[in-house]
């Protein structure tokens, strides 16, 4: 069992710095099973542990893992340049302890992303060795073909990639809609498979990773929602 000063567990998930995480206890922002506590000379186990702050509750957290439905015009970075950033999208806190996205969408692309403050976590789950499958539902500039499904899952080659890429699976929706999956994760790779192939990707969305879909998160637009162990383990292969 882990126990800790209260200034160090508001520290470690994000409340600011020590000093600033002190001064927040002593002024009596911070209560514990109900009980204001302002002294930082206490210490708790962090197991299981529930605090309020702010006025809201809060679960002690060692590691983040998150999902965010993420709208479009947003950018995947720490520093955006163009687009407002993801983090905006989450609590302050979560900045403050490093969270990041696993891996990258586009801007313009929607859907499902991962996001942690565990370094392991995020190699393991961006690494192609994983080959953990992703499924992107991608709206089409032209209708939709038998070849063009074909084609992709035969393999179209890419400007500096060595070899042809495929789709691990691929289907039709409807006229100007299809699904694919694919696990290698390259830069732009539906965007760039469908113009190789003939066709142009109008919008796109990542609907699943792994076997945790996004339709089972139930999350709207903009919306992001912790994982349970349970759903975690839904993201290997």
């Amino acid at each position: 069992m882990t126990k800790l000063s209260l200034d160090k567990i508001l520290q470690s998930q994000g409340f600011g710095t020590r000093k600033y995480c002190r001064d927040l206890v002593e002024d009596g922002e911070v209560s514990v099973n109900g009980e204001v506590i302002r002294s930082c000379k206490l210490a708790f186990e962090t197991a299981g542990l529930q605090f309020r702050i702010f006025d809201e509750d809060w679960d002690y957290r060692e590691r983040v893992y998150i999902v965010l439905n993420k709208p479009a015009n947003f950018e995947c970075s720490r520093k955006p340049s163009h687009h407002p950033g993801v983090l905006t999208l989450l609590p302050e806190q979560f900045s403050w302890r490093d969270v990041q996205p696993v891996g990258r969408l586009d801007h313009d692309t929607t859907g499902m992303l991962l996001m942690s403050d565990d370094g392991p976590f995020i190699h393991a789950q961006s690494s192609p060795k994983r080959h953990v499958p992703k499924v992107y539902q991608a709206r089409t500039a032209d209708p939709v073909t038998a070849e063009l499904v074909d084609t992709l899952l035969k393999g179209v080659k890419l400007h500096d990639e060595p070899a042809p890429l495929a789709a691990i699976f691929c289907q039709k929706l409807d006229e100007n809609l299809l699904e694919i999956v694919l696990e290698q994760g390259k830069y732009h790779q539906v965007k760039r498979m469908l113009a190789a192939a003939g066709n142009h990707c109008a919008a796109l969305q990542r609907t699943a990773i792994g076997r945790l879909t996004l339709a089972s998160l139930a999350l709207e637009e903009g919306d992001w929602c912790y994982l349970a162990p349970e759903q975690l383990g839904l993201l290997v292969p």
